[in-house]
C-alpha cells in the first residue's frame, strides 16, 4: 500500500476506505431498528445502485484507470457485480479500497486468519462448530460472512445462514478510524451493533495499512484498574470514540466532537495521546461539545468544510441566524462537565495548545482561550489562522439555505455532511434541494447531478481535472435512510 497521510478536509483526495452495502443491511427488520441503529428498512437494490454513483464519481477522480476497464464490462455484461469485493471481476482499486475486500486479503495470512476468527467468534459468544465452519471457507467467503454474518452455501439450491449480526452501519467507514496526519486514531464504537467494526477495522490497520508502522496506530482505551469501578463511574470513564467526531482542520490542528457517539472521556484521551506523542504533530486540539441527540450524532453532522473559506452548518447552530449568543465555557480541566454552563447551550466550544518550544507534561493543562461567539465564529477563526483569510471574505452556508421547516428536513438527510474531493469539489445528496440552491445562490457553484457528471466523462466532454466549484449530488432516496452522507461514507487515507 502506498502512504498514508491526511492534513485537511479540503485536500486533492488520493486514497480512502470504503465499503459497499452488502446484504447484512438487507436483513434489516423493524423490531432491531433501535439496535441496528436505522430508522427504516432499506430497499437493498435501489441502495446499492445509488452507492455505484457515488463509486463511480470516486473512482473518476482517483483511479480513472479503473473506471475505464469498469465501463467496458459493463457494456459487455450489463449488471453491477463487478462493484461486489467477492466478485472474480472486482475492480479491486488500491486508491477507492473497500473494506471486505481488503480483509480478504489479509486473510492470506495464516496467523492473521487464526486471530481474526478466533476474536470475532469469542466477541459474538459463537459456538466451536462455527468456528471450526469458517474455517473451512475461502478467504473472499470468510471476509463476506465476517461482515454480513451470513454464511451462503451453494448446493441445489442457495442455503443461508446466520452467524452473527450484520454489520448494516459498516458504510460509513469514517467512523471506524481517523487518519491523523501519517497515524490512524482507531475508533472504539460506542454501541453494541458496532463492536464488530472496530475490530475488523483494527486487523486491517494493524496487518494491511499500517503493517510495517504500528508505532503509527493510536489506540486508546479504558484505564487499567477500570473493571474495579462501581457502574456509574464506569459510565462516566467509558471509552468511545467515532470517526465523525473528529476532523484534520489543519496539519497541526485537530477538532474533537464530544457528542453522544463520542465521550468525555475518551475526549480527554485523545488530547493527551496525540500531545504527548509528538510525532503526530498535533499542537492545538478544539473540543465541540454538542448535545447528545440522535438527529445530530456526530460533529459530521451539523457542519462540513468545503473549501479554505467555505463551510456548511446546520441552521440550528447559526447564531447569526438565530440572533442566540451561546456562551461559551472554558473548563481548566480535561473533563468536560461544564459545571455552571446555561442550559440553553447547544454547543461549547473549548481549545488546548501544546508549546511545541517544552516537553510534553502530562500533569498541566494546556488550556488556550480564543475568545469565540459560537461555531460560526470557529469555523471564520479556522479559515483565518489556519488559511489566511480575512474574516469577512468566509462564506458560511445553512442547511435547507436556513429556512424553517427545510432546514431541519434536510440535515436530517445529511445536507451538512458533504465529502470534499478536493477543495471546492464535494458530494451531496440529491434530496436536499434548498441546500443546493444555496450553493447556487451564494456560493455560486454549479450543481450537477451525478449521473450526468458521470456521462460527461464516459462521452469525453469533461475531464476530472477540469471539474471546480461543483457540487454533485448523488441518488439518495435509499441511501439517506441509513442516517449518513458522503462524508460519513468515506475514510480518507491520503490527501494531498
Amino acid at each position: 500500500m502506498s502512504s498514508i497521510k491526511v492534513t485537511s478536509e479540503i485536500g486533492q483526495l488520493r486514497k480512502l476506505l470504503i465499503h459497499s452495502p452488502d446484504g447484512g443491511i438487507g436483513t434489516i427488520i423493524p423490531s432491531k431498528f433501535r439496535d441496528w441503529l436505522y430508522d427504516d428498512t432499506v430497499h437493498l437494490g435501489k441502495m446499492q445502485k445509488q452507492y455505484d454513483e457515488y463509486l463511480k464519481v470516486l473512482l473518476y477522480f482517483l483511479d480513472p484507470g479503473k473506471m475505464q476497464l469498469i465501463n467496458e464490462y459493463e457494456k459487455q455484461h450489463k449488471d453491477r457485480n463487478i462493484f461486489k469485493p467477492d466478485h472474480p471481476e472486482y475492480f479491486a482499486s488500491e486508491k477507492v479500497i473497500d473494506v471486505q475486500f481488503r480483509l480478504s486479503v489479509i486473510l492470506n495470512d495464516e496467523t492473521v486468519k487464526t486471530k481474526l476468527i478466533a476474536a470475532n467468534c469469542a466477541l459474538e459468544g459463537c459456538p466451536l462448530s462455527i468456528e471450526k465452519e469458517l474455517f473451512t471457507l475461502t478467504n473472499t467467503a470468510l471476509a463476506k460472512a465476517l461482515i454480513t454474518g451470513v454464511i451462503s452455501k451453494r448446493t441445489d439450491k442457495k442455503v443461508s445462514t446466520f452467524i452473527f449480526p450484520p454489520l448494516p452501519n459498516l458504510i460509513f467507514t469514517r467512523d471506524i478510524g481517523i487518519t491523523v496526519n501519517d497515524h490512524i486514531l482507531l475508533s472504539k464504537t460506542s454501541k453494541q451493533a458496532r463492536k464488530r467494526e472496530s475490530l475488523l477495522a483494527k486487523f486491517i490497520v494493524y496487518y494491511d495499512l499500517l503493517k510495517n508502522d504500528h508505532d503509527k496506530v493510536l489506540e486508546i482505551t479504558e484505564e487499567s484498574d477500570f473493571f474495579l469501578e462501581d457502574e456509574i463511574i464506569q459510565k462516566e470513564k467509558m471509552i468511545s470514540i467515532e470517526g465523525g467526531d473528529i476532523m484534520m482542520i489543519g496539519k497541526n490542528h485537530l477538532l474533537v466532537g464530544c457528542s453522544e457517539r463520542t465521550s468525555a472521556s475518551a475526549v480527554n484521551a485523545i488530547i493527551h495521546t496525540v500531545f504527548e506523542k509528538s510525532t503526530t504533530g498535533i499542537e492545538y486540539v478544539t473540543v465541540i461539545k454538542i448535545e447528545e441527540d440522535r438527529s445530530q450524532m456526530h460533529i459530521d453532522t451539523i457542519f462540513t468544510q468545503i473549501s479554505r473559506s467555505e463551510w456548511v452548518i446546520h441552521t440550528s447552530f447559526s447564531e447569526k441566524l438565530k440572533k442566540q449568543k451561546q456562551q461559551l465555557y472554558f473548563d481548566r480541566t480535561y473533563s468536560l462537565k461544564h459545571a455552571g454552563a446555561a442550559e440553553t447551550d447547544i454547543v461549547k466550544i473549548i481549545q488546548y495548545h501544546k508549546p511545541v518550544s517544552e516537553p510534553y507534561d502530562a500533569g498541566r493543562e494546556y488550556l488556550y482561550e480564543n475568545k469565540l461567539d459560537g461555531l460560526e465564529d470557529l469555523l471564520t477563526d479556522i479559515s483565518v489562522r489556519e488559511y489566511g483569510f480575512n474574516s469577512n471574505e468566509v462564506k458560511i452556508i445553512y442547511s435547507g439555505n436556513g429556512e424553517f421547516p427545510h432546514d431541519e428536513r434536510e440535515q436530517w438527510t445529511d445536507a451538512c455532511n458533504l465529502l470534499a474531493i478536493r477543495e471546492g469539489v464535494v458530494i451531496g445528496y440529491a434530496r436536499n434541494e434548498r441546500t443546493a440552491k444555496a450553493f447556487e445562490e451564494q456560493l455560486h457553484y454549479k450543481v450537477i447531478k451525478s449521473r450526468f457528471l458521470i456521462q460527461q466523462f464516459e462521452e469525453g466532454k469533461l475531464l476530472p481535472g477540469d471539474v471546480e466549484k461543483t457540487l454533485i449530488l448523488l441518488p439518495s432516496s435509499e441511501l439517506s435512510r441509513a442516517r449518513g452522507g458522503s462524508h460519513c461514507m468515506s475514510m480518507p487515507l491520503l490527501r494531498d
